[in-house]
Formats: structure tokens, sequence, C-alpha cells
């Protein structure tokens, strides 16, 4: 049988990627053996370009890759930003008011724009893992320069209480993505991972219809969405897992190959 899609979106931290950072080598075969058979391998991350190319560049990855949550796409064997949506800042100022109005202060972080935007980092805010960031010691830096996304965190409130306040509190001028342990982010009005898979996929000329998406977090639901089948991994997160038209196992246990090898036979 023929591989049913032309093309496999897949997430990066929590699906592609095992907790070591690595792509196993069953997997790295699977995409392979799917790229055989004429499906293209797109990669589809919230982490902005700065934060995912040398993961790329480790991986042997020279496709496209959706990054910033959908607003940037980046050709990764030429290292070239092709497209980039910046946050209106005064409108993010206003998203912040009104969300530090309802849950009090927040600790922030910022991804300025560009294939070496620095991310900034307030006081209080936890950065996960190893991850390059500037500390930010001067509040009016964070407008300086144009920016992806703002990342928010709460002293008290967990991630999906956060990310459901800001949405009440400032739904209207941002859109809010709950992305990963302690990463809830203010993105563009509108922007999500669907918007920048629908560019790259137009460019290789392949439709929705054609595609396979992985994903573990909320932030995939609008993938899911797009594509024409959604597969969750096990370590998921529910409201993922109850738009998923399928719940594979987890990135630890190479949940991406189990999939594909099964369409591949």
């Amino acid at each position: 049988m023929s591989f049913p899609y032309g093309l496999v979106a897949t997430d990066l931290d929590g699906t592609l990627l095992r907790s070591d950072g690595s792509v196993s080598q069953r997997t790295r075969d699977a995409l392979t053996a799917a790229a055989a058979a004429g499906a293209a391998h797109i990669v589809v991350t919230g982490r902005a370009v700065p934060w995912t190319r040398h993961v790329l560049d480790d991986l042997g990855y020279d496709g496209l890759a959706v990054c910033g949550q959908g607003g940037q796409v980046y050709d990764a064997g030429a290292h070239r930003l092709l497209t980039s949506v910046t946050l209106d800042r005064q409108l993010a100022g206003v998203a912040l008011a009104k969300i530090e109005a309802e849950v009090g202060p927040l600790h922030l972080a910022a991804s300025r724009d560009g294939l070496d935007g620095e991310v900034l980092v307030g006081p209080g805010y936890a950065v996960a893992g190893p991850l390059p960031a500037v500390p930010l010691t001067d509040a009016s830096d964070l407008w300086a320069a144009p920016l992806n996304k703002i990342y928010i965190q709460h002293p008290t409130l967990g991630d999906d209480e956060l990310a459901e306040a800001a949405r009440r509190a400032a739904g209207g001028f941002v859109s809010v993505a709950m992305a990963g342990a302690g990463i809830v982010e203010l993105l563009p009005l509108g922007l999500s991972k669907a918007t920048g898979l629908s560019l790259a996929a137009r460019r290789l000329g392949l439709r929705a219809a054609d595609s396979i998406a992985f994903g573990d977090m909320p932030n995939d639901i609008p993938m899911f969405g797009w594509a024409s089948r959604g597969v969750a991994m096990a370590n998921a997160h529910e409201e993922l897992k109850a738009v998923a038209d399928e719940v594979t196992s987890s990135n630890e246990e190479d949940g991406i190959a189990a999939v594909l090898e099964g369409l591949l036979a």
C-alpha cells in the first residue's frame, strides 16, 4: 500500500523529541521511509527560530519548519527566515495590563523577532532547560524592538488557569497559547500553528487533506483542526487528546514511528 499522506507535520518538544532532546533512530528511520514514499516532513514548533535552529541542525533537518507558534516559516537548509509575523506591541501592552488587572503581577519574558532574536527574561520568570536568554532588567526594553511573542507566568496560578484568565481578560487583543509546562504565550491575534503550517504547505504544493499531524499540547489543537488527521502522544495534554483522531504511544516510546510504520506497512 502507498503512504496515504503527502505531509507529516510534527511538533518538537514532547512529540518528536525525547526528554533528553534527541530523536530515536527508529523515529528517524520511519520519517525517512515516509519521505521515500513521497511525504514531506514539516516541523511545527512553538519555539521561535533562534531556539529551534540548533535542534534542526543537530537532526540534519533541511526542510521547512514552522516556528514561533506559527508566526515564522523557516528554511532550515538555507538557514533563512521566509516569513515572520510580529506582535503589535501597543495591543500587547493593553493585553498585559488587562491580564494583570485580573490576576495580579506577572513574571514576563519576550521573544524578539528575527533569525538571531534574543529571548528577554524578566525577574521571577523561570526558563525551562538550558536555552539562551538575556536578563530583562529595564522594563522599557521589553518594547524596544519587534517581538514574536510574550511569555507570562504567575506566582500561584497553574498554566491552564493562567491561560484561561488571559483569554478571558485579553482575548480580544491577543491570542493565548498554552505550549507546555510553564509556557503560556501571548501572540498576534488569530495566529496559531495552523496559520504557519498552511503557509508552509502551500509553498510545497500540499493541502490540509493530505496531512497528518502529531502533537502533545493545547497549542497543537489548531494544527489538528487544519490537518486531515491529528495524532496525540500518550503524554499529551487532555485537551489535545479530546480532539485527536488517534492517541499513540509517548514521545519516549517512539509514538510517531509506531503510527508511520503502520501506515507504511
